[in-house]
């Protein structure tokens, strides 16, 4: 089955393509937009979830992601339109690494899309190169809650544990003023949703070619979750400042 097909049926219920729920986003995008008329980037934006509830809650805000899918893009157009955003909002097609806007952004975003860049720190990197002075990162990724099997960072990568990856990004220039570690509660809520979404849309449209591949998917991932990584992975979102511009 097409990837990037079964990537949105299955955030079709959970369009923040992260284990957050929406008062924790709400919560980030508060210690991100103090003013709330910032401009704001999105790094592999996907169909602009972080971007939309950013410009929702402040309108002043203006907002541009870059994401290498025609269609997410195509999404978060409508959906832009759909809550009367579209006006402030700017998309482009490209790689999130590649792209050169020519000016610097007030908030840089890259939640659950550091493996573009190659890990937290290349992410950090990315990010620093369109931020402003003074302004302000929100970053998402994976850490080790408990040490994982050989199989699990075999599947989800060589992650460091908490305390060690706030070390290594205050080591790179950064201070924290704001993080989440996502709760149990929330880890739980987005591997259901995704899994569970998949199959729903399988087993109701099995006439459909990826109908069997979407439900033998949907099986591996849950399995995968539940076996290899859900007592050992966590997921950790800091809302960053450059502790010297």
């Amino acid at each position: 089955m097409n990837r990037e097909k079964a990537s949105q049926i299955a955030h079709a219920h959970h369009p923040i393509k992260a284990p957050l729920d929406d008062g924790s986003v709400r919560r980030l995008l508060g210690h991100a937009l103090p003013r709330g008329d910032e401009r704001v980037l999105d790094l592999g934006c996907g169909t602009g979830e972080w971007l939309l509830r950013a410009l929702e809650a402040g309108p002043g805000v203006r907002a541009d992601g870059v994401d290498i899918s025609a269609d997410a893009l195509d999404h978060a157009r409508r959906a832009a339109t759909d809550r009367g955003v579209q006006e402030r909002l700017d998309v482009h097609l490209g790689k999130a690494e590649d792209f050169a806007p020519g000016r610097t952004f007030d908030v840089v975003l890259s939640v659950g899309a550091a493996h573009a860049f190659g890990g937290l720190l290349p992410t950090l990197a990315a990010a620093r190169a369109h931020l402003a002075p003074g302004g302000r990162v929100v970053i998402g990724d994976g850490f080790w809650d408990r040490p994982p099997s050989p199989e699990a960072v075999e599947m989800l990568g060589d992650f460091a544990d908490l305390a060690t990856t706030m070390d290594l990004v205050a080591e790179a220039g950064w201070t924290p003023v704001h993080g989440h570690v996502s709760s149990r509660g929330e880890l739980d809520d987005y591997e259901w949703a995704c899994w569970g979404t998949l199959a729903d849309w399988a087993l109701d449209h099995p006439d459909d070619p990826d109908s069997a591949d979407a439900l033998a998917l949907a099986g591996i991932r849950r399995t995968e979750w539940l076996r290899t990584y859900r007592d050992t992975w966590g997921f950790l979102t800091l809302v960053l400042r450059r502790t010297v511009d």
